[in-house]
C-alpha cells in the first residue's frame, strides 16, 4: 500500500535540514544523517537519498529493512509555533543501477549507490 507524503513533509524538504535515519541489525542500532536538500520524492511517494558511505547502514538492510527517520525544518510553521518535525517508519533499500540510481546521480555524481525509503507512518512530533 503506497501512503502519501504529508503537505507539511513536502513544505519541510523545500528548507535546509538535517535527516537522521536509524536501521538496525541483530546487535545495535545504527544512526546515519543526510540533508532535506539530499532527498528526492519519487512520483510514487518514496524517498531516493545518495549514498556515499553508509556501509554500517547497507550491513543493516540486508539483515533488517526496517528503518525509522527524523526530519524538520525551523523554517516551517509547526504544531506550536514556527518548527516542524516528523518522525517516520518504513522500509529501505540499497540500490546498485537502474533509473533511481540514474535520477540520483544526476544531481549528486558521487553517489556510489541510491537508499530506497518506502515510508509507511508518519508522525509530526514538532
Amino acid at each position: 500500500m503506497v501512503i502519501m507524503i504529508p503537505k507539511k513533509v513536502l513544505e519541510i524538504l523545500r528548507h535546509e535540514g538535517v535527516v537522521a535515519i536509524v536501521t538496525q541489525n541483530k546487535e545495535a542500532v545504527h544512526m546515519v544523517n543526510t540533508w532535506n536538500s539530499y532527498l528526492i520524492v519519487t512520483p510514487d511517494n518514496r524517498f531516493l537519498n545518495p549514498v556515499g558511505g553508509m556501509k554500517t547502514t547497507e550491513a543493516n538492510l540486508a539483515v533488517n529493512e526496517q528503518i525509522q527517520m527524523s526530519l524538520g525544518s525551523h523554517e516551517v510553521d509547526g504544531l506550536h509555533h514556527k518548527g516542524a518535525g516528523f518522525h517516520i517508519k518504513g522500509t529501505a533499500k540499497i540500490i546498485y543501477d537502474g533509473n533511481d540510481l540514474e535520477l540520483v546521480k544526476a544531481r549528486f555524481p558521487w553517489a556510489r549507490a541510491v537508499l530506497s525509503i518506502q515510508p509507511e507512518f508518519f508522525v509530526q512530533t514538532a
